[in-house]
């Protein structure tokens, strides 16, 4: 074969260490050709001499197109929002200034603390893209109304709606306020709604457009206008759809594989009915920690991915130490399924960190005996003590005491009186206490809590550390989390190129496949 054909290097099928620094060149094509002596690649040649092709692929190629622009982002990346400011500011901005978005934690934050990191995060960030988190408050559906009224009143953009069971009217308020057509009488949508999901059920009620029930008192009370009521009937709740599967926090242990295909179908489904101007997106979270994951979720549809256990363990994290040094040790099976402190009486359950702490076993305990008493004194006397020493550290009647200021404090004064009336409530409130404060003492690293930290997180966390392994991303010292975003992004596009080759009969020599994380600036220089 003539060389005048080709121009580049010629790198032999056996040279594994140029065929890996040849894979890495993401953004340049590669070309395979054939002759006596067997298969070489070249960067570019004439294509009567092709055996196989790859386009080259960077990290702002993967995912959807039009999901990029509308959310004015470089890289299809989410840093999911992981509750009680654990996805900080910190996180937040970094996410934002890499070409990525985050959603800031606010589930189990105060009104006054969300309202101090929104105004941290418009100072520092002006136009670049974020968002916040507004969970489903089942039990005090006036604080979600109010978290609502706080983000429309400094203009937040994006939510992520998490944990919900149905659509509720804080959430349609937020979606259809400030609705309008402009002069070309397209409808714009300045709310947008991040939904996260993992039954089919919701993910319905989320490609649908708001339903009438819902609107119609808020435009009784005032709350939205004739004119927005009226274009609500033409917009989704949510134009853009996270499959969730087998996650931390929150999670139905979905397969991602059966998960995301039957998003994907549903939202074509409901394109096809509805009609909706801009193309609805689902992307898929849970389970995203390596290149390889990233890689079958572009490759199966995902307009975009989100993480959420791996950011935990970076330096952003508003997570103690202790608990970052857990999950950078922690495997696969280190994880396990507890009952849940925000919907703890209808059984809903989160999936957290076991290694290391014994909350999932005192929290499975306190549940079974809520299902089977029906108040605290019916306990029997050696369980009674064990809970009062080492769960609540305290009496019960304390421990009482203390969910009662709780509950004076946010002005859910209903759950009180509840209680005063109904034994069960009473010792439901206060196990929900001993939950919901273990989460924060694994944020505030409480040393004496220490065997009681509630760590949210899914089996990625394993699959990461088992990747990093060895590199400088084993410590979480040096976890950035939009370096960690970057690796797995670029290490995707190494991933999907090669599958490309393999696609086409040709097999690569053992190791030149492979990627382990780099300093961003030496990503960079592939890119």
């Amino acid at each position: 074969m003539s060389n005048n054909s080709i121009s580049g290097n010629l790198i032999s099928n056996s040279d594994s260490g140029s065929m890996k620094k040849l894979m890495m060149q993401v953004t340049q094509p590669v070309f395979v050709i054939k002759d006596k002596d067997g298969l070489s690649f070249v960067n570019r040649i004439d294509s009567r001499k092709m055996h196989a092709f790859v386009p080259g692929l960077g990290p702002d190629g993967l995912g959807d197109e039009g999901f990029k622009r509308r959310h004015s982002i470089k890289y299809p990346y989410i840093a999911g929002a992981m509750a009680n400011g654990i996805t900080s500011a910190a996180l937040v901005k970094t996410m934002a200034q890499s070409g990525m978005i985050g959603f800031l934690g606010a589930g189990g934050l105060s009104l006054e603390q969300i309202e101090a990191n929104i105004i941290e995060l418009k100072n520092d960030l002006k136009d670049k893209p974020f968002g916040f988190n507004l969970i489903h408050s089942l039990g005090d559906p006036d604080h979600e109304m109010a978290t609502v009224e706080l983000y429309l009143k400094h203009q937040i953009r994006k939510v992520s709606a998490a944990a919900f069971m149905r659509m509720t009217p804080a959430l349609v308020y937020y979606r259809v306020k400030g609705i309008y057509e402009d002069s070309n009488g397209k409808i714009i949508t300045p709310n947008q709604v991040f939904a996260k999901v993992s039954r089919i059920e919701i993910a319905r009620q989320f490609f649908s457009p708001p339903p009438e029930k819902l609107i119609r008192p808020l435009l009784e009370k005032g709350l939205i206008s004739q004119k927005e009521a009226a274009l609500s009937k033409h917009i989704p709740m949510a134009q853009d759809l996270t499959a969730e599967a087998d996650s931390g926090g929150h999670t139905d242990n979905r397969p991602a594989l059966s998960l995301l295909p039957t998003m994907l179908s549903l939202k074509e489904q409901f394109m096809k009915k509805y009609k909706y101007e801009e193309s609805l997106c689902v992307g898929l979270g849970g389970g995203i920690a390596t290149p390889e994951s990233a890689a079958a979720a572009f490759s199966m549809g995902a307009a975009y991915i989100l993480t959420g256990s791996i950011n935990q363990s970076c330096i952003e994290a508003g997570i103690c130490e202790d608990v970052k040094k857990l999950l950078c040790s922690a495997e696969q099976a280190d994880v396990a399924m507890a009952p849940a402190a925000d919907m703890f009486e209808i059984g809903a359950r989160v999936q957290v960190l076991k290694r290391g702490t014994l909350f999932p076993v005192r929290a499975e305990k306190l549940y079974r005996f809520y299902q089977a008493c029906n108040s605290f004194e019916d306990i029997d006397e050696k369980s009674k003590q064990e809970i009062q020493e080492k769960f609540l550290q305290s009496s019960f009647e304390d421990a009482w005491q203390s969910t009662k200021d709780f509950f004076y404090r946010t002005g859910n004064i209903k759950e009180i009186e509840k209680a005063q009336k109904n034994p069960r409530h009473k010792m439901a409130l206060v196990f929900r206490s001993y939950l919901g404060q273990s989460s924060k003492w694994a944020i505030q690293g409480v040393a004496e809590r220490k065997m009681d930290y509630q760590i949210w997180c899914g089996p990625a966390i394993g699959a990461f550390n088992q990747w990093v392994k060895g590199t400088f991303l084993e410590s979480y010292t040096e976890r950035a989390a939009a370096e960690v975003a970057l690796n797995i992004l670029f290490g995707a596009c190494i991933s999907i190129r090669v599958s490309m080759l393999r696609f086409q009969g040709v097999d690569l020599p053992s190791g030149s496949a492979s990627f382990k994380p780099l300093k961003k600036e030496d990503i960079l220089t592939f890119l």
